[in-house]
């Protein structure tokens, strides 16, 4: 196990160094022109220019260009030519934010999700099965913007059953409060990904109840809820931690914007979709890396789950 986990990390840190090369490429090479321009955002003049020219090394060679980004985004150093803010403090603050809507959400998904997929597999080609899935399909047909927008109206404006938007910190104003705020967007976001989910473990039991482990498993009389659970849930829960963890790593990584935007959590997706409208390039640039460096943590990190799932993968 140790062989095959070390064996990950260096894939993972050949992985980001490659990301980090397509990103510098993506945003200074392949779009053409001179990048101090874009670097400098909307309100460009000649000084400017020429000063984030000699800052980020533009007027020199690709290597000096790359290693120059690099050390910017990753020793704190990155500042905002459009409003004069540090970007690395900016995601810093918002992270905390993106993190608990992204945690909350992903366990309730994640529980609902498996717990549906079960009760529908247990009851295939019935009545609760096809009720399920019509339920499952609606969630996933409803856009988040949409639904959010909603039950922000709904729950929060008319009802004032919850919060109409913002966050509440703990340090600030109590845990109490801080739940209060979030279940809102927990529920909301964990609304397209259950159906998903749902029908993904579902899929999978069908196709591995019938399995000869499992036969084997019910001629020594094992009972039928140990059967499921221990032999079948677990073994059909591989894909599911596949898509957990893209899915988590993705919204970690801004793919959460429109809830952050709907209800006003102020979070990492939020600041990204705030930096593309004012055409500023350095937050966008180190939140796509920081999204795209989460996406390939955490699909290392499934690939570790895998192995402790199922053995085989370890021999890989």
């Amino acid at each position: 196990m140790a062989a095959f986990v070390i064996r990950r990390l260096l894939g993972m840190v050949l992985v980001l160094f490659a990301v980090s090369v397509l990103v510098f490429l993506i945003f200074t090479v392949i779009p053409n022109g001179d990048p101090a321009y874009r670097m400098a955002g909307k309100n460009v003049t000649p000084q400017v220019v020429e000063q984030i020219r000699k800052e980020w090394g533009f007027d020199q060679n690709l290597f000096v260009q790359y290693t120059t980004t690099m050390k910017k985004l990753f020793s704190g150093n990155l500042i905002s030519y459009e409003n004069r803010v540090n970007v690395v403090e900016e995601i810093i603050r918002g992270l905390p934010r993106t993190f608990a809507l992204a945690i909350g959400a992903a366990l309730i998904w994640f529980v609902v999700g498996v717990a549906v997929g079960l009760f529908t597999a247990v009851r295939a080609g019935r009545w609760p099965d096809r009720v399920v899935t019509v339920i499952a399909l609606v969630g996933i047909s409803m856009p988040v913007f949409w639904l959010g927008a909603l039950a922000s109206y709904y729950l929060g404006y008319k009802a004032n059953i919850f919060p109409n938007g913002g966050y509440a910190e703990i340090a600030d104003e109590g845990f109490l409060s801080w739940l209060h705020h979030l279940l809102l967007p927990w529920l909301v976001l964990a609304t397209l990904f259950i159906g998903v989910y749902s029908r993904v473990v579902r899929s999978s039991m069908l196709d591995t109840i019938n399995e000869d482990y499992v036969r084997t498993a019910r001629a020594k009389g094992l009972s039928e809820r140990r059967v499921l659970i221990r032999h079948v849930l677990r073994n059909s829960l591989i894909p599911v931690v596949t898509l957990w963890g893209l899915d988590f790593g993705a919204i970690l990584g801004g793919g959460a914007i429109l809830t952050e935007t709907v209800f006003d959590l102020q979070g990492i997706g939020q600041y990204f979709a705030e930096s593309i409208k004012r055409l500023d390039v350095p937050p966008v640039m180190a939140v796509t890396m920081f999204g795209a460096f989460f996406i390939v943590a955490f699909n290392t990190f499934v690939d570790i789950v895998y192995a402790l799932l199922d053995p085989r993968i370890r021999l890989e």
